[in-house]
């Protein structure tokens, strides 16, 4: 099973592998005209129904294989219309190859005749709300075809039609295609179950490294709403410091480069000036003494209650006043927290409510009582039993970044050695953290991880070896664009 939004994200990390969109159409297009010839003999009529985007492009594409057929492919708009290049590409080889269209400017004027087989292939995955037109009245005369005896053939999922749920995407009233067979892409979409129709699903080239791999798929949808407000988009505490000034920091500063709004540092009064002074943009709280312990507790749950998340361990050190600390800090929290260096030692041995991402390196997964391997897919199986077990999202951090929540598994391969330098996670637990507060905590985890290196990578790039971890947090926001 796979839904809309993860398809989508498969889908462009399958272009960033070097598969083109242009190649998975002309399989899926194939698809659907096996499909065709399993419900129809070779003469019958075929009227595909056709949107302006990748679903109708698939269309497009069928058409071309059912020379034995006889086909016309209905666009719904103008031909200029067309949303995509190589939809826009594979309508204009159906002209130039003489194969029958027709375009509807006027929904009125829809006229698909009496055909045999309907091909519903207005609209694909990930639409929301109710068939507006023409998309509406080509639903209607897809249902009169069906009722004078046409067999109904959706590309993807029926328009009008949830994926991920079954649900009518207008209500439960609204006008959608009831389709006698669908030809799904890739793997079988959650909402297709509830459908009493038979469901297909094709084989059309993706690797398996598009799901497995963390790409720039993963970071659809991940962007900023228009109108958001101050907090909207997350407010991140880091609790750490003490021994060490500049782990606190590296972490807050890196949330705010993610995308949080804002950025809390709870540290030791000791080394407050100094966190405070590598950047006037975050938030410091200050408590008595030089470490954190349990007389600091009820403040900084307090603190922790008005935040989205907390990444917890940056610099803290281990000693006993701290891990004590750390242990009923946790014990007793119910969010949601990123667990970071000496902090993770205790994980194992507690009990929480919270849903918590751990980033260890592999030294401190064995601490923690994991077990690694060389080769990175038997890694992977060690750390998703470990996670499993633990009941919490674990990112291993190491040439293969390995992240699982105990069932999903998402390897990364971004970073270089450049990054073996102290201070990346860090800003990788920062990272985290602020995209923890938008989006659940095995996603998080790997998009952090995905960032993290992609921006070490720009670093490299530019100047070499030698980088440092505040080279890092200036290019996180570049490194968690679309559109690099």
């Amino acid at each position: 099973m796979i839904t809309t939004d993860r398809m989508a994200a498969v889908d462009a990390n399958a272009a960033a592998l070097g598969v083109p969109r242009k190649q998975l159409m002309e399989s899926s297009g194939n698809a659907v005209a096996r499909a065709v010839r399993e419900v129809a003999d070779s003469g019958s009529t075929v009227a595909f129904v056709c949107g302006r985007g990748n679903n109708g492009g698939d269309a497009f594409v069928a058409a071309r294989f059912l020379s034995a057929y006889d086909v016309t492919a209905h666009l719904l708009g103008r031909p200029e219309s067309i949303t995509t290049d190589i939809a826009r590409e594979n309508w204009a080889a159906l002209e130039r190859a003489e194969i029958p269209t027709a375009t509807v400017s006027d929904s009125t004027d829809l006229d698909i005749g009496e055909p045999d087989v309907v091909v519903d292939a207005m609209l694909g995955t990930g639409v929301r709300g109710a068939l507006r037109e023409p998309e509406r009245s080509g639903a209607e005369r897809i249902a009169d075809a069906r009722r004078a005896g046409a067999t109904v053939l959706a590309v993807d999922v029926p328009s009008g039609i949830d994926a991920d749920t079954g649900d009518r995407t207008g209500g439960t009233d609204a006008v959608a295609v009831e389709a006698d067979r669908v030809v799904t892409f890739h793997d079988r979409k959650p909402g297709l179950d509830r459908l009493d129709a038979t469901v297909a699903v094709a084989d059309i080239g993706i690797p398996e490294a598009a799901e497995l791999f963390t790409g720039p798929g993963d970071l659809i949808g991940l962007g900023r709403e228009p109108d958001s407000h101050k907090g909207d988009n997350g407010e991140v505490l880091v609790v750490g410091g003490g021994p060490y000034s500049g782990a606190p920091t590296l972490s807050a500063r890196a949330a705010l480069r993610a995308g949080a709004d804002l950025v809390r540092v709870a540290c030791p009064a000791a080394i407050a000036r100094d966190v405070q002074g590598f950047s006037e943009n975050l938030i410091v709280r200050g408590f008595p003494g030089e470490t954190l312990a349990p007389a600091h507790l009820d403040r900084i749950h307090e603190l922790a209650a008005g935040h989205d998340v907390v990444v917890l361990g940056p610099g803290l050190g281990d000693a006993d006043g701290t891990l004590a600390f750390v242990r009923r800090f946790l014990r007793e929290f119910d969010g949601r927290a990123i667990v970071d260096a000496d902090a993770l030692q205790v994980v194992p041995d507690i009990e929480t409510d919270a849903e918590l991402i751990c980033t260890p390196h592999q030294g401190e997964l064995r601490k923690m009582g994991g077990e690694t391997a060389d080769d990175p897919r038997e890694r992977a199986e060690l750390v998703r039993s470990f996670a499993s077990e633990l009941g919490q999202t674990v990112l291993v951090k190491g040439a293969y970044d390995v992240i699982t929540d105990g069932e999903e598994v998402r390897l990364n391969r971004t970073g270089n050695p450049g990054m073996t330098v102290g201070g990346t996670g860090d800003v990788l637990a920062g990272a985290a953290g602020a995209l923890a507060a938008v989006t659940d905590p095995f996603r998080a985890a790997a998009v952090g991880a995905y960032v993290n290196g992609r921006a070490g990578d720009a670093v490299v790039e530019e100047h070499g070896y030698g980088l440092v971890a505040t080279d890092l947090i200036d290019r996180l926001p570049h490194a968690m664009d679309t559109d690099d």
